[in-house]
Parts: C-alpha cells; structure tokens; sequence
C-alpha cells in the first residue's frame, strides 16, 4: 500500500500579486503552505526584483501549467536613465554612465523598432544554462561568455508615463521568454543613452491578472477565517482559449478511464472553428467540471489529461 502524501487535496489556481523582493519558488512555497496543498507548482518565473502577477496551480491544476507558458504576458515598467549596470537593474554594479535623457518622442519613435517579431539578446544575468551552469553564476564569477540571440514577440510597446528627464515608464505586451531588461538595454543603446531597469510590474499572464489578483496578507486572511477556498480560481482558469466540449455522464467516465469517445459530426465542427493556431486540444465539460483535455482526431477526442476534481454534489 503506498504512503499518503502529506498535506490536503486542494486543486485550482491562486493569481498571487507577488511582492517585491521575494523570488517564486519562496512564494509557491508559501502559498502552499497556507493550503497546506499536497502538490503546487507556478507558471512563469517572476524575479525577486519584481512584482505582480504569478500564477500559482495547487494539485490538479499542475496539469495545466504546460498551457500557460505560452500565454501572453504585459509588463508595466521604469528605465532610470543615465547608468548602466551589469545586471540590466539597479541592483547590479555601475559599468557606464552618460549624460544622455531621451525625451518621451524619441523613445516612443525608437520603441517601432522593437514591436513585432524580434531577435533578442537574453541578459547574462539570468537563469538560462551554459555548459550545465547558470548564467547568473557565470556572471557572478566574472566568467566571459556569450548568450545567444533569440526570436521573441512583442505585441505592443508604448509609453505609459514620463515623471521626469531620469525615468521613463513603458507598457509591453509580449509573447514568452521575452527579457525585460534586454529590451531596456537595447532601447537605450538605439537612443544612444546609458539605462537600467529600476523598477518591475508584471500586471497580466494570460486570464490571470490585477483584477483577479490576491496578496499574501489576504490570503493569509481567508485562511485564518476557514475561508480559504474563496482565494481559489478554477482548475480550468488556465484553459480560457481551449474549446470547450460538453460531454454526457457515460463519455466522462469513459475519458476518465482513458478511452477516446466518439463525436456528433456536428460537433466535430464546431470544435474545428474554434480550434486555434493548428491545435487540436479539446478540453471536456461534465457539467461544470473539468474532466479530461484531449486530442481531436478523426472524430474522435483521445484524452491525454485527465482530472481527478469532484463533482458538485447537486450533480451527484
């Protein structure tokens, strides 16, 4: 017989608004912890140097996070202009200076350059791997190495506030493995300046946002108040662009055991309209339950994840 794991099934989501200073795996831990969840695990990195928006997935919705890294991301944020650092924030070591502050037209001019399809350097200050090492501790080391460029998307660019000649602050709205201060670096080299990233918000990942959005404090809150559920989204939060298919009783059993079900012609169809970008994921309803995500295949839905969430018990 095998032996319990520790903690609570506890499955859905948490859109943490991460706090500045505090890095994701620390913050996974601690939201875990709350739960006391069984199993947890977060979509998309966010730096200690950051705050906003970190998604966190608590037991069955670990499934998901694969469908997340993918999800467009929008970033609001401050170039201090005037020095450079190493590690592209203000929290590396000063290695140049200039007297250079581009005013708000000719950023917003040289920031056309960087909306689109883009190649981008990531900084070395990162958690990228080289010959087994990550980069940040090669950096640290004072190891001489180069990164490679890399294809990346940025959907939109735009100026979101000018407090004064030394900062300037920018929105982006980006495809993933896009690098904040990459493109603050590259920015000031375009405009001729010397520039750092003193300040970091990421405010959207895919559906989970600021509006949707808790704190620890707050949930901390909830849990003290037997309430914690209520800082819950659903496990089928991360899937908002996946079409959705209703399934009867006997198809849901028949998903959960593994076996592909047989589709209507007209809803092969439908899921074919609203199918995305040549994929053939289908996730399948029982009611308002998430049972499975599968494959559509010669009308035919083949599950390749199934969930293990309970039915509400007015559906029982």
């Amino acid at each position: 017989m095998g032996r319990r794991k520790k903690g609570e099934i506890v499955n859905g989501w948490v859109c943490l608004d991460k706090p500045f200073g505090m890095g994701s795996t620390e913050a996974v831990s601690k939201v875990r912890r709350l739960f006391d969840a069984q199993k947890a695990g977060h979509a998309g990195t966010l730096d200690p140097l950051a705050s906003g928006i970190l998604p966190i997935a608590l037991g069955e919705a670990t499934k998901t996070v694969p469908f997340m890294m993918e999800a467009q991301k929008v970033y609001r944020f401050t170039i201090n202009w005037g020095i450079s650092t190493d590690s592209l924030d203000r929290e590396g070591e000063i290695v140049a200076r200039s007297d250079v502050r581009p005013d708000v037209e000719a950023v917003r001019a040289a920031l056309e350059a960087f909306v689109g399809e883009i190649d981008q350097v990531p900084p070395q200050f990162s958690a990228i791997k080289v010959d087994g090492q990550r980069a940040y501790d090669l950096a640290r080391e004072g190891a001489e190495f180069e990164l490679a460029s890399r294809r990346v998307m940025i959907h939109e660019a735009a100026v979101s506030d000018a407090p004064d000649a030394d900062h300037v602050e920018l929105t982006i709205r980006t495809g993933k493995g896009v690098y904040v201060r990459s493109l603050a670096r590259d920015l000031a080299a375009a405009l001729g300046a010397e520039g750092h990233v003193s300040a970091l918000r990421r405010e959207r990942v895919g559906p989970f946002s600021t509006e949707n959005a808790v704190t620890l404090d707050f949930l901390t809150d909830l849990v003290h108040r037997d309430a914690a559920s209520e800082g819950l989204l659903p496990v089928a939060t991360a899937l908002d662009d996946i079409p959705e298919l209703a399934v009867t009783d006997q198809d849901a059993f028949s998903l959960r055991q593994g076996r592909p079900i047989v589709l209507l012609p007209g809803q092969v169809e439908t899921l074919k309209s609203r199918l995305r970008d040549g994929s053939r994921t289908v996730s399948a309803f029982q009611g308002q339950t998430l049972v499975a995500l599968g494959q559509l295949r010669a009308g035919r839905l083949e599950p390749d994840r199934v969930f293990n969430l309970q039915l509400p018990s007015s559906s029982a």
